[in-house]
């Protein structure tokens, strides 16, 4: 699974340190996750969605392909 956090984050204008205290997680995680090596939670999904004002499918790309 990727996703736009990177892109969406710094087109607000946003620090890795910000985003992560808005959405109540550790800096780490937000690399974390940026860099494709976590995958979110569903709660985290939705906190970073409605965060960005999109849904978790804007955010997060599932790849059907991956889970086979």
């Amino acid at each position: 699974m990727t996703n736009r956090i990177a892109q969406l984050r710094k087109e607000r204008g946003l620090s890795q340190a910000e985003l992560a205290e808005a959405v109540d997680v550790t800096r780490q995680t937000i690399i974390s996750l940026e860099n494709g090596r976590y995958n979110a939670s569903l709660l985290l999904a939705h906190k970073i969605a409605r965060y960005f004002g999109m849904t978790i499918e804007e955010v997060f790309l599932f790849d059907e392909e991956e889970s086979k």
